[in-house]
């Protein structure tokens, strides 16, 4: 691999972390002031937690895709899949 295309794949991961680390911290920022206007205004009813809850869901997605399935599927795996395919189509 080429000291370019290595850089240009690190830049990318890298930008990918990046956005996923301000996500977590937007989702932080912003449930805290919802939690903070739901105790001040209203009393008894607690609905904070549902904007936190599915926004979690896409807090947790967005992790998995950025540091779990991100590296499963790296420059050595892809060229295994093309060889594969290649094999299956020269048949």
């Amino acid at each position: 691999m080429s000291e370019e295309n290595l850089y240009s794949r690190a830049e990318k991961r890298v930008d990918e972390k990046i956005g996923f680390y301000r996500h977590l911290y937007s989702f932080i920022v912003v449930n805290v002031i919802l939690i903070v206007i739901n105790i001040l205004f209203s009393r008894g009813e607690w609905w904070f937690y549902w904007v936190t809850f599915f926004w979690g869901i896409g807090l947790v997605s967005h992790f998995i895709k950025t540091f779990i399935i991100f590296d499963k599927f790296d420059e050595k795996h892809r060229e295994s899949m093309i060889e594969k395919e290649m094999e299956k189509m020269r048949k």
